[in-house]
Formats: structure tokens, C-alpha cells, sequence
């Protein structure tokens, strides 16, 4: 008999273990557990997506992005990744259909689609995730990681509602107030608030803490909570991280491997250059 594959839990049956088993309740936040909480890898460093994983975090989010990454330097850092308990989690360049497809072959259960401001554009990255009949998806798993070469038992007929889990990122005033359409659209399992790119399209560029953009992310929690799915967003600022969490946000991102080293490495040198040179810390640079 051939060697078979389980695959690891999907971000999406995370979430709901992490809510006990239950469906979110339309209008309530997380029932039960706490927050899952994680950090991005963007460096595009084998070593420091391993790193980061063996830190006791619930998930990783590797950056397609904004990060300088290659399909292989992606599969590479699923691969370090794998050797964990953490979940990763990877945010495709743009919602293409064929960039979907690529990802999901090289071994990516845990899809972040960025900039999903309708209903239809999160009807397009279900169908890109999904094989025929329900979606479009190509066909190659005996070629790709993401079925390990077809080690994974009846992989095309359990992907579609087990094997991958899909998350669309609502990051723009438009996308706000289409949130509830976006995220009661079939196929899609969570959304994800990006503050950074919210505030620049509301013209608070750089001002994720602003009023105006908190209170269009609490808008946007509302909606995917009346949708009865999980919600998620990016706060490295720990005052509105641990708002956040207190609120009952259902996963959170709160670091960066390039942002870690740039803060702590600027520490060091406040500490040993400028403290023994009588300078003063200079002010630290906008935070994602």
C-alpha cells in the first residue's frame, strides 16, 4: 500500500475549535478560548518563518504581498513551517485566479486574499480556490505539494469543503461598507480587517489609530460578526491589540520578523551608541 498523508487542521477548523466546535452566533463575537494570536514572516527567510513558528504562536502569515517572494521561497517556508504546531496562513499577491491556483499547489491550505472590497470580488476568490463544479481551479494535485503528490487521500473531492480554508482582507472605506455581503458570501471562512490600507482610503494615510478609522474597523467587526463568521485584523500598536483582543476579536496579527529586528536592532543601538553619546532616542517610524 502507498504512503498516505494527513493534512494538518486548516485556519478555519483553528478558529472554530478555538470557539469550542460551535458556529458563531449572528450578532455575538467569539464564544469561547481566546484570540489566535500571530505574526507575519515578510523577510522571504527560510530560517526566520522556523524561527517564528517554534515561538508558541497560533499562526504565521507569510507575505506574497509586499514581501519579495518567489513561488519556491514560499513552498520553502511552508516546509520549515511544517515541523510546528503553528498554522500558517499565505496572502496571495492580488486575486488571480491562476496565482490562487499556483499557491495552493505548492502546499498553501490557509489563502489571505487581499483587497476584497464586494460581494463579487469575494465570489471570484471562492471559485479560484474551489475545483469544478464549484469553482474553477485546475486540476494537478499528482504533481503538487499541496495534495503531496497524491498521498492525501481523495484530495480532490474533500478540498473544496475541508482541505483549504479562504480569508478576504477588508481594507478600504468601500470594502467596510460592503463587509456583511462580503463575508456572507458562500466559501468564504473569515475576514480580516487591514487598518493600514482602510486609513489611507479614507485619507488618514499612516493613521490606523485615527477615530474615524477605529470606528469604521468596529464596523467592520460588526458586519462579519452579523455574518456569523470569525473576524481577524492587524494591530502591531499593543494599546489597539489589546483593545482588540479585550473585545473578543477572534485572531489578531501583532509582529513582523523585519519589524522586530528593525525596532530591536535600533534598540541596541540607543542602548550602547547613543545612551554613551549623550543622544536622545530619535522617534521610531510608523508602525503597520
Amino acid at each position: 500500500m502507498s504512503f498516505r498523508v494527513e493534512l494538518p487542521p486548516t485556519f478555519a477548523q483553528r478558529l472554530a475549535q478555538q470557539r469550542g466546535g460551535a458556529d458563531l452566533t449572528p450578532g455575538q463575537g467569539r464564544s469561547g478560548g481566546r484570540s489566535l494570536v500571530g505574526m507575519w514572516v515578510t523577510s522571504g527567510s527560510q530560517v526566520n518563518a522556523e524561527i517564528a513558528a517554534g515561538s508558541g504562536l497560533d499562526w504565521i502569515l507569510i507575505d506574497g504581498e509586499h514581501a519579495p517572494l518567489s513561488l519556491g521561497d514560499i513552498q520553502g517556508q511552508l516546509q520549515a513551517i511544517a515541523a510546528y504546531p503553528t498554522t500558517p496562513v499565505v496572502r496571495v499577491p492580488f486575486n488571480d485566479q491562476v496565482l490562487i491556483k499556483q499557491y495552493l499547489d505548492l502546499g498553501a491550505q490557509n489563502l489571505l486574499v487581499p483587497m476584497v472590497h464586494t460581494a463579487e470580488d469575494a465570489a471570484q476568490a471562492v471559485r479560484s480556490l474551489r475545483y469544478p463544479p464549484e469553482g474553477v481551479r485546475g486540476v494537478g494535485s499528482a504533481l503538487a505539494r499541496g495534495a503531496r503528490w497524491n498521498r492525501v487521500e481523495n484530495y480532490l473531492t474533500r478540498a473544496n469543503d475541508e482541505l483549504v480554508s479562504l480569508i478576504v482582507q477588508i481594507e478600504s472605506a468601500q470594502a467596510v461598507e460592503n463587509a456583511q455581503a462580503i463575508a456572507e458570501t458562500d466559501g468564504v471562512d473569515a475576514i480580516f480587517i487591514g487598518p493600514s490600507d482602510l486609513a489611507a482610503s479614507m485619507g488618514l494615510i499612516g493613521q490606523q489609530g485615527h477615530p474615524e478609522v477605529v470606528a469604521n474597523v468596529h464596523k467592520a467587526i460588526e458586519a462579519g460578526r452579523a455574518a456569523g463568521k470569525p473576524v481577524g485584523i492587524n494591530a502591531f500598536d499593543p494599546a489597539l491589540a489589546n483593545d482588540y483582543i479585550d473585545a473578543g476579536i477572534d485572531f489578531i496579527l501583532v509582529g513582523a520578523d523585519v519589524a522586530i529586528l528593525a525596532r530591536q536592532s535600533e534598540a541596541l543601538a540607543a542602548q550602547y551608541i547613543d545612551a554613551r553619546e549623550g543622544k536622545e532616542a530619535g522617534d521610531q517610524p510608523d508602525s503597520y
